[in-house]
């Protein structure tokens, strides 16, 4: 096991989104029963077969990197946080469903990887819109996640997820609305499952089949991300 290839997801989020929780729903198939916050930053492992069920099956180790801290931190912790932002994969990005800042802080979680070197200026949302140009050129696999969906009443899951549905075509991304305390949103076979395989292949493709490899640019005229990696730590 110690020899698979492996790939690096970043899971970005505003504190309290339930990050935590969802890495340990996806790595262990099991409700995390008393979640504590993130310093730093915490890998885990998730185990995945790219292509399954195909001639070309392979398993890969999935690096789950679950970045702590704020989006509105200063630039000093900012600049501590951009050590995890190295050789960057693939991209989950975590919002909660019950907090409509923490969907719009998107925006700015993304910027803060892909553009790591520069600090984020201007306003980025107004009215429900965005400049779709600062990620035209982004060639990151990403997935946005919706969470605590058992705190939504059923009545209001239909208006929730139009309100939310922009967060998947801005990103170019797909969209999953889940709720962690339950692992049978997440199980196999369901349309969540499907998705995940989806994300975690595509993003296999990205490092190993595509000609550029891991070397995936973020913005034109920006440096490329490098190497190294690191496995099973907690940061303080």
């Amino acid at each position: 096991m110690a020899s698979l290839d492996r790939v690096k997801v970043l899971v970005l989020g505003d504190s309290g989104v339930g990050k935590s929780s969802l890495v340990h729903l996806l790595c262990h198939n099991q409700v995390l029963g008393n979640p504590s916050w993130t310093v730093g930053c915490s890998v885990d492992i998730r185990v995945h077969d790219y292509k399954e069920g195909t001639p070309e099956e392979k398993t890969y180790y999935i690096e789950l990197w679950d970045v702590g801290g704020s989006v509105g931190s200063a630039s000093s912790v900012k600049s501590t946080r951009a050590v995890f932002y190295n050789s960057v994969n693939g991209i989950i990005l975590v919002h909660d469903l019950t907090n409509k800042k923490s969907s719009q802080n998107l925006y700015r979680w993304s910027l803060e990887v892909l553009n790591r070197d520069l600090v984020p200026t201007g306003v980025l949302v107004t009215n429900g819109d965005y400049d779709r140009e600062q990620f035209a050129d982004n060639q990151i696999p990403l997935l946005v996640i919706g969470t605590k969906l058992d705190q939504i009443h059923e009545t209001k899951r239909h208006e929730v997820s139009i309100r939310t549905a922009f967060l998947a075509e801005d990103f170019n991304a797909e969209e999953i609305n889940l709720d962690c305390t339950n692992p049978r949103s997440s199980a196999a076979g369901s349309s969540n499952a499907v998705k995940l395989s989806r994300f975690f292949d595509k993003v296999i493709e990205k490092r190993y089949f595509c000609r550029e490899g891991n070397q995936i640019p973020g913005f034109p005229d920006r440096k490329r991300f490098g190497g190294g990696t690191l496995k099973n730590f907690h940061y303080d």
